[in-house]
């Protein structure tokens, strides 16, 4: 994580409050139940940031499931109603008009032109050479991979971030330590836990 991004973000998001800073999750990064609710937690209120997605994001999402994990098509379905009841203003209408001018990797296009129709400042995605920097330098639009933005997030306020955590892991009857161990390991060498 480069230094001046982290301060760069902390004074964006001390000026503009933690709500106002739009990130688009990518499907990968929704479709991993642990990553996904980890993510969604940070989100909710008080907010670290406000989450954004488009139909095509959530159709690739619900794809992925029913394909990759073999969930079934109601199951599936039924967690992308529940993400859009959550958060019901995440979803990105009227961007595919930009997708011809993207220059990003053609599989992602409408994901960055969600991105700047909602006015993201990032996009959250595990496969980051579909989005050169080149291709997002016009737009100002940062592209970082789940860790360093969740560790970007633990930065901005340790101890409430702590506190999302706990409850996540109580709520899947886990100890910090194990869903550190296993969903977040990116945290290991920053939080340290007291026994």
């Amino acid at each position: 994580m480069a230094f001046s991004r982290l301060k760069s973000l902390k004074s964006l998001k001390r000026t503009m409050g933690f709500e106002q800073y739009v990130v688009v999750l990518d499907a990968c990064v929704l479709v991993p139940m642990p990553l996904c609710d980890t993510l969604l937690r940070l989100a909710e209120e008080p907010a670290f940031y406000t989450p954004k997605w488009s139909g095509a994001i959530l159709d690739e999402m619900r794809g992925a499931l029913v394909k990759n994990l073999r969930h079934s098509e109601e199951s599936s379905a039924k967690r992308v109603e529940a993400m859009k009841n959550a958060f019901p203003e995440a979803l990105v209408d009227d961007y595919e008009g930009l997708i011809p001018a993207m220059t990003n990797h053609v599989k992602d296009r409408h994901v960055v032109a969600a991105a700047i129709r909602c006015g993201a400042h990032a996009i959250v995605t595990n496969n980051l050479k579909h989005f050169p920097p080149s291709s997002l330098k016009q737009s100002g639009i940062e592209c970082v991979s789940p860790d360093e933005f969740i560790e970007d997030q633990y930065h901005l306020n340790p101890d409430q971030f702590i506190t999302i955590l706990e409850q996540q892991a109580a709520d899947i009857e886990w100890t910090l330590p194990e869903l550190i161990a296993k969903h977040v390991p990116c945290l290991r060498r920053l939080i340290v836990i007291k026994s």
